[in-house]
């Protein structure tokens, strides 16, 4: 699991590759994401969170694997550190869900589709919540800048992860 977890973590490092600036926005789109709901689902718990546990670390060593190849203790302090942050409550959150149900039906689509949904939740919870107080912006324009311009994406990562989850394992 060890070699997965470190998988998962340059995946979502090479995600971060793959983006498209919102131009008003400081949040990118990226692939992100996509890995964290794998990482939660597949590896479970401890495997998920340790993955971006990892994949955090290494941004702050200096690696650049941060939206953009950005790294550094800034991008997590910064206005868009929250969702980074909320990678690792995300993943750990969607391996427990998934641990809970796993005996009972082996996760199908739909299940892994809800627990990923709650990790989107957490993200943007935290993403939302460090955007409005870093940009020091209201609730409302943290929502239009941070949350609602990326939810279509985030319906298509989440619906693509939940099949990818509910037909392969590890």
């Amino acid at each position: 699991m060890m070699v997965f977890a470190s998988l998962f973590a340059a995946l979502t490092a090479a995600g971060a590759y793959i983006q498209i600036p919102i131009p008003f926005s400081p949040v990118p789109v990226t692939l992100q994401v996509f890995f964290v709901l794998l990482a939660g689902s597949m590896l479970k718990s401890k495997w998920g969170g340790l993955s971006m546990i990892v994949y955090t670390l290494l941004g702050i060593a200096g690696l650049p694997v941060f939206a953009g190849g950005s790294s550094g203790m800034g991008v997590l302090l910064g206005p868009t550190g929250g969702y980074i942050f909320g990678f690792i409550l995300a993943a750990y959150t969607i391996g427990k869900l998934s641990e809970k149900v796993e005996n009972a039906d082996k996760s199908g689509l739909f299940i892994n589709a809800l627990n990923m949904s709650v990790g989107i939740l957490i993200i943007y919870a935290c993403g939302f919540i460090q955007l409005m107080f870093i940009a020091e912006v209201g609730p409302g324009t943290a929502l239009a800048l941070g949350v609602i311009p990326f939810l279509p994406g985030e319906i298509v990562k989440t619906v693509v992860a939940a099949y990818i989850a509910s037909t392969h394992e590890l």
